[in-house]
């Protein structure tokens, strides 16, 4: 939706790069936890996880879109189990059309999973229904530098939906795929199932498109960083041109639901006990000289197998595990429930907190990354070092190798 000349203006290398790429594969994980969603059952929009984008953004948000985007209740209801985003033909601001844009920035962001909404579209000339995802990096970086993932869009009568990407590789560059036609009539279940290697593209579970992303393939380091989302119904602009006299208004996209899952840690056994070993390095979570004190410090330190090298998982049934080292019966802990980078983790007595609470991710190729409850930051081996010593501290998650972590089962 921030993309800017004529839509799909697809760089020819990209679109050979792509032939070129090993053939996407099933999702590698064996399930998926449900971590967060908005059922829209309230009689209001939630303001825990969604905030409202008004006005006519810059150069029509980009595309020289026609709408101007408001907070009424006119534009946006909680009705009847559905988000209920309605475009209307009325003078307002200064435009001739009316619509809404909500997203979660700075309230809800993730890093891989699947991400689905089932929505009921709209049909006409000028009209641009889109549920798609931004890098929470966009006020520091800008776009495209952030990354845009499409999850799905549809102009005009199409019979069908886009789902692609943007980025920044020296410039702009696309990449999308049309899924098969669909009954517009009805709702549909479109989502994105991504991870570390790949951003796969379902209507219905039907896959229709699928972007490497390995190893940064391509420029790609953006779809290695957290997202958050956007719902939104456009009106107008450089992809769909304008309405026109057939164009029915209202006009309403309905969400019946939006839901966040990520990979089932299948592998991991609550009970078990583990060593933790970061990619980075090859060396594993180790608590400092041994300390059963409460505040010793997190480091890595080479693997001898030795109890304050050894972890007790236990999961909390919330989709969060707390990590009790063996040797002190103490769990990792954020210090003080920080929500600051940098912050080196300890031990400390369990006390039910949630800076003592981790969501543990499959990231692919067995590894997986840890993040805290209490502020969203993943476990991460400071500058990535090789060293013993080198801390273990909270990060932004930025989805690299200093944040992938190996657990092997002792016990």
């Amino acid at each position: 939706m921030l993309k800017k000349g004529k839509f799909f203006s697809i760089l020819l290398a990209v679109i050979l790069l792509a032939t070129l790429l090993p053939a996407p594969k099933s999702s590698a994980a064996t399930g998926w936890n449900l971590v967060w969603s908005d059922e829209f059952n309230d009689t209001s929009l939630n303001t825990s996880n969604w905030t409202y984008e008004t006005g006519t953004g810059s150069s029509g948000w980009g595309n020289n879109e026609l709408q101007y985007y408001t907070g009424r209740s006119e534009n946006l209801q909680v009705t009847g189990g559905n988000l209920v985003i309605t475009a209307r033909k009325e003078s307002y601001g200064g435009m001739d059309y009316t619509s809404a844009r909500i997203k979660t920035q700075d309230l809800k962001s993730f890093t891989y999973g699947k991400i689905e909404a089932r929505i009921k579209l709209p049909s006409g000339q000028g009209l641009w229904p889109a549920f798609w995802m931004l890098g929470t990096n966009i006020t520091s970086v800008g776009w495209p530098k952030c990354g845009e993932t499409d999850i799905m869009e549809r102009v005009n009568y199409n019979s069908y939906v886009n789902g692609s990407v943007h980025w920044d590789a020296d410039g702009q560059a696309d990449y999308g795929q049309v899924s098969g036609s669909l009954d517009f009539s009805q709702y549909h279940a479109y989502s994105v199932e991504w991870d570390s290697s790949y951003i796969r593209w379902y209507v219905d579970d039907v896959l229709y498109n699928a972007f490497y992303i390995e190893n940064n393939t391509g420029n790609t380091e953006e779809f290695q960083k957290p997202f958050f989302l956007l719902l939104n119904l456009a009106v107008g602009g450089n992809w769909p041109g304008s309405p026109d006299s057939s164009t029915p208004f209202p006009a309403q996209m309905l969400v019946d639901y939006v839901r966040v899952y990520q990979a089932s840690s299948a592998d991991i056994v609550s009970g078990g006990i583990y060593t933790l070993t970061a990619k980075c390095s090859g060396k594993v979570l180790d608590v400092v000289d041994v300390s059963t004190a409460e505040g010793a410090k997190m480091q890595q330190w080479t693997n001898y197998t030795a109890s304050n090298q050894q972890f007790r998982l236990e999961d909390m049934g919330d989709g969060y595990y707390k990590l009790m080292a063996i040797h002190s019966g103490k769990v990792l802990d954020v210090p003080s429930s920080s929500t600051s980078s940098g912050v080196q983790l300890q031990q400390w007595t369990d006390n039910g907190t949630d800076a003592q609470r981790w969501g543990i991710v499959s990231v692919g190729d067995g590894y997986y990354k840890l993040t805290s409850k209490v502020s969203g930051l993943a476990m991460d081996v400071s500058s990535a070092s090789t060293a013993d010593g080198a801390l273990v501290q909270q990060w932004t998650d930025n989805g690299t190798d200093a944040q992938k972590w190996l657990f092997t089962r002792i016990n």
